[in-house]
């Protein structure tokens, strides 16, 4: 089927916005395939360092240079359970990189902290920037220039969107994505929550907490619930830059194994050295960012990857917006219901079909470009296949023609709800997000009075001593980036859930983030600009009256206007964070971009010729520099 003319219209407009930008780190990155491998220019005394602690064999191929050496970036650690598998990888993709002749080498390792472990604590003041760590730590690993093509090892929240954006500063460099599966299935994620919800009643014991949460976060590989880790994995294989079918097969699987393996040999056939060069930066073009936000919208994905995809598009060159993704969100129908969206975990969403069944019906409906380059052969339309195990390899077959269960997944002409999982929500406050397709339709709007705090532990105290109204909406201010690094405030979702259970209405207001794992509450996040840019957020007083209209995408404070102009910005009542680490990042907090913009505390994508760096803001013509952009840059933000 031809492409649906508003998929088009949006890619083309997309297109048309990054067209500088795009063409300034295209030009980039062909230069640097122009100049060969770099292994070649490597002095004596450079190859010596390089290949030191390598075996006989490996030197040997290694000092001719005829071969290629893939570069390894891995996100493990064994206190994560998604990238615990991640430990002996590197020697499997070693193993298998010999048998075909060549090398492999990890070039370095990438933090990876756990938004699970540090929810409500301190450190999730880190998270969003270590996605930016990541990215310049995945740099640090590749600027040997020992290597021909490169292979990232990750899959949680900010690992995978980080090691994108390195990756595409080295976008003349081949790269293949490769996951470590889901864990097997707990208990059910509802019977988890449902224990949450009676622990902030008081009705559960903090050992059957313990209990519930140790049956569902079980053993090695992902958390079965569909959140920002899992969301990674299927916006990968949206773009094409991981192995067809490869994200949901369990870490203990032969076939798991057989996956990696093949990862190897495709990354090497896809290298400089090999039969099928194809670099990163080509890939990764204005269809596939759209095909990334397409499958996140059909399948009740992350909110997290509003800002990630954002920051992952400017890395490419490519200028994605909120607007972009609200456009898409309305006509891409929503095929998927998985936890928090729905009942089933990432393993019954595969058994039922999984992505290849997903991405076949949007290809098919002209709501996803098939059209683009891949890392697999084939192109686009091998996505809609699944993996075997055929003989010790791998082998594919088409994805189920018909969906395995209906509760989880439907085809695009009998979908959940017409519209996709995300809406923009406008009004006097500001901007922000709502993930409309994990809330029940009787709980998309609310009008009622603003409780305000500036930390999500002051709303529990309050609950505790009996002090919230019976229906509110909670403004959670100062949370954004530049304020303390935009911590998702997840831990509140138990309380409102309660709340909610008991026949309250009650919703979320915040210039924060939520969990991947986010449902159920109406909640209105990423508010930009945020209270600490002097955003209209900061002006809600206790008890005004907030509207928040999911469906009609609204979002304001019923005061009069004159009133609400003249109202100054309350300051911030919570004390600032020291500990932790956090006095580290305060460079990042104080030089960070916007939400709407990706949260970016680092310079990425293209460079100008003179070493400037290119400005990326929708309301502006592109390509003006920093310092040309600066000052309505500056009146904004005030």
């Amino acid at each position: 089927m031809s492409l649906h003319p508003k998929i088009h219209a949006i890619t083309e407009r997309i297109r048309q916005r990054s067209e500088k930008s795009r063409a300034a780190y295209l030009a980039g990155i062909d230069a640097a395939v122009r100049q060969g491998p770099f292994r070649s220019r490597l002095s004596c005394g450079n190859l010596a360092h390089a290949f030191a602690a390598c075996g006989p064999t490996d030197k040997d191929r290694l000092r001719g240079d005829v071969t290629p050496n893939l570069g390894i970036i891995t996100a493990y650690n064994d206190m994560l359970s998604a990238h615990q598998p991640f430990e002996h990888y590197p020697e499997l993709i070693r193993s298998a990189a010999r048998e075909l002749g060549a090398t492999a080498q990890v070039a370095g390792g990438v933090p990876a902290m756990c938004d699970g472990v540090t929810q409500g604590r301190g450190g999730m003041e880190l998270s969003l920037f270590s996605r930016d760590i990541i990215a310049q730590s995945t740099a640090i690993g590749l600027s040997h220039d020992m290597f021909d093509a490169t292979i990232y090892l990750g899959v949680c929240d900010k690992i995978v969107p980080g090691l994108l954006i390195g990756a595409l500063a080295f976008g003349h460099l081949p790269a293949v994505f490769v996951p470590a599966g889901p864990m097997t299935p707990g208990i059910p994620n509802k019977k988890k929550a449902e224990v949450r919800e009676r622990y902030a009643a008081g009705e559960a014991t903090r050992e059957e907490l313990l209990e519930a949460e140790s049956a569902s976060y079980h053993a090695p590989g992902t958390c079965t619930f569909y959140g920002t880790a899992n969301s990674n994995q299927v916006l990968l294989e949206a773009m094409g830059v991981q192995l067809p079918g490869a994200s949901f097969v369990n870490p203990e699987l032969p076939l798991r194994d057989a996956l990696t393996r093949a990862a190897t040999a495709r990354a090497l056939d896809i290298s400089a050295l090999g039969n099928d060069f194809r670099p990163f930066g080509h890939l990764i073009d204005e269809r596939a960012i759209v095909n990334a936000v397409v499958a996140l919208m059909a399948t009740g994905g992350s909110t997290n990857h509003t800002i990630h995809w954002i920051a992952v598009a400017r890395a490419a060159g490519i200028v994605l917006t909120w607007d972009d993704m609200d456009e898409l969100s309305q006509i891409v129908p929503l095929l998927a219901r998985v936890y928090p969206n729905g009942d089933a975990d990432v393993n019954r969403f595969a058994a039922a079909g999984g992505p290849g069944f997903v991405f076949r019906e949007l290809m098919d409906a002209g709501l996803m470009h098939d059209d683009l380059a891949t890392i697999a052969e084939g192109g686009m339309r091998a996505f809609a296949q699944e993996p075997r195990l055929t003989d010790g390899k791998v082998s594919y077959v088409p994805a189920a023609a018909i969906s395995g269960d209906e509760d989880v997944v439907r085809p695009a002409n009998n979908p959940f709800e017409s519209q996709g999982g995300l809406r923009l929500l406008r009004g006097n406050i500001g901007r922000s997000l709502i993930k409309l397709s994990a809330v029940k339709p009787q709980y998309r709007s609310i009008e009622a009075p603003a409780v305000v705090v500036d930390a999500p532990q002051v709303l529990n105290k309050l609950h505790a001593a009996g002090a919230l109204p019976q229906d509110f909406v909670a403004v959670v201010r100062y949370q954004g980036p530049r304020s303390n690094g935009m911590p998702e405030l997840h831990s509140l979702a138990p309380l409102l859930g309660l709340l909610q259970n008991q026949g309250r209405r009650v919703a979320l207001v915040t210039d924060g983030r939520l969990s991947g794992a986010s449902g159920k509450i109406p909640a209105a996040i990423h508010v930009t600009p945020e209270a600490s840019r002097g955003g209209p957020i900061a002006r809600i007083r206790e008890g005004d009256i907030i509207r928040l209209d999911g469906e009609a995408g609204t979002l304001e404070v019923l005061v009069d206007a004159a009133e609400w102009a003249a109202r100054g910005i309350a300051a911030n009542t919570a004390p600032a964070g020291t500990d932790m680490g956090r006095n580290l990042f305060a460079m990042n907090r104080r030089i960070v971009g916007p939400a709407d913009q990706g949260a970016v505390s680092i310079s990425c994508g293209p460079m100008h010729p003179d070493g400037s760096l290119w400005e990326y803001d929708a309301e502006y013509d592109l390509g003006h520099d920093a310092a040309a952009a600066a000052a309505p840059h500056e009146a904004k933000d005030a």
